[in-house]
């Protein structure tokens, strides 16, 4: 930047916020995701509700809430319904992004020296809105910096909410004094939805769309597209845009034929944690009752750790369950046995 003239140098730097309060402009926010617009079923319950409360009384109800839930659950819409409620009331200082956005801009404000205007920008919003948290696992120095974040803005009163895809305990590399301060508040996890809830998305998203579905093709994407919401929505645009550009009656041999290649996906992730133990029992050559059994020579617990990161990996039960199905061990030997076999595949 000295090397440029100075007029051209101006037009090419980017104003710093030097002044206290951040605008809420500084930060984007998709106008879609409001708590009118998302679905509630017994799966999802509990974290709508502690949402709804963080969004009535920002650090008074929960701080900080920590949510966590697999891919396409919900966790970032609900996570913006706070921000649009809050920015909607014109009292608060909103702050939405991914972990992975932060740290690049605390990378950028390293490099170029502008940590004290980094520190003024987040650590001077009312709600601090971070996505995908579990990125912050074996970054060392950036940890630091967010560990000190956190304690100015809870020490201040302001509410923070983290969204990740695993509890915090489960964050690999993560400082144990950032497991505690994300445990500090309320904790609450957000499962796939059943298949009325399922039912209740896809009208919900088709009457936003503007199209009109027989109530048997709404129940055949229902029991079809299990797993994650944006998949639900990403089917739902195909047969949108199909509808628009084909001046065709959508029948159910119609959709099927459209949604082929997601169908097929979607049955390939279909997996259980018997047919994990079956497979990788056939393929180390050892006994179901072995994998299963208590027995710990090293032919025998390499398998049934490959077979628990697996489970982990592929299923969507959580680690009491699969605890259970492997002879009743508990959640900490799972969460061993993914470590070993993460820390083996680097």
């Amino acid at each position: 930047d000295q090397e440029l003239p100075e007029e051209q140098a101006a037009e090419h730097t980017v104003p710093i916020h030097t002044h206290k309060k951040v605008r809420a402009t500084d930060f984007t926010l998709n106008q879609k995701y409001t708590f009118e617009s998302f679905v509630v079923g017994s799966s999802n319950e509990f974290a709508h509700a502690a949402c709804w409360a963080v969004a009535q009384s920002p650090a008074k109800a929960y701080n900080p809430l920590f949510m966590y839930g697999g891919v396409g659950l919900g966790k970032t819409h609900l996570m913006q319904a706070i921000g649009n409620h809050a920015l909607s009331t014109g009292k608060y200082k909103v702050a939405y992004l991914s972990s992975e956005a932060f740290t690049n801009e605390y990378i950028d404000a390293l490099l170029k020296q502008r940590l004290v205007n980094f520190r003024q920008k987040y650590r001077n919003v009312d709600l601090l809105l971070i996505d995908d948290i579990q990125f912050l696992g074996g970054k060392d120095q950036f940890q630091e910096e967010f560990f000190h974040t956190f304690n100015d803005l809870f020490e201040s009163g302001r509410q923070i909410f983290l969204a990740s895809d695993r509890p915090a305990n489960e964050i690999e590399r993560l400082e144990n004094r950032l497991i505690s301060r994300f445990q500090w508040g309320l904790v609450t996890d957000i499962q796939a939805p059943d298949f009325e809830t399922r039912v209740a998305i896809l009208r919900n998203k088709a009457a936003a769309m503007n199209i009109s579905l027989d109530p048997e093709i709404m129940n055949f994407l229902a029991e079809r597209v299990s797993r994650n919401v944006r998949r639900m929505e990403g089917a739902l645009t195909r047969i949108a845009s199909y509808d628009a550009l084909i001046n065709q009656k959508l029948d159910l041999e119609a959709v099927e034929r459209l949604l082929s290649d997601l169908l097929h996906e979607e049955t390939l992730t279909k997996v259980n944690v018997d047919q994990i133990q079956k497979k990788v029992c056939d393929f180390y050559q050892i006994r179901f009752s072995e994998l299963i059994g208590r027995r710990r020579t090293s032919a025998i617990v390499f398998p049934r750790q490959v077979a628990m990161y697996i489970s982990r990996t592929l299923t969507s039960d959580p680690l009491k369950a699969i605890g259970d199905a492997f002879g009743g061990r508990d959640h900490g030997t799972v969460i061993h046995a993914c470590k070993q076999v993460e820390n083996m595949m680097e």
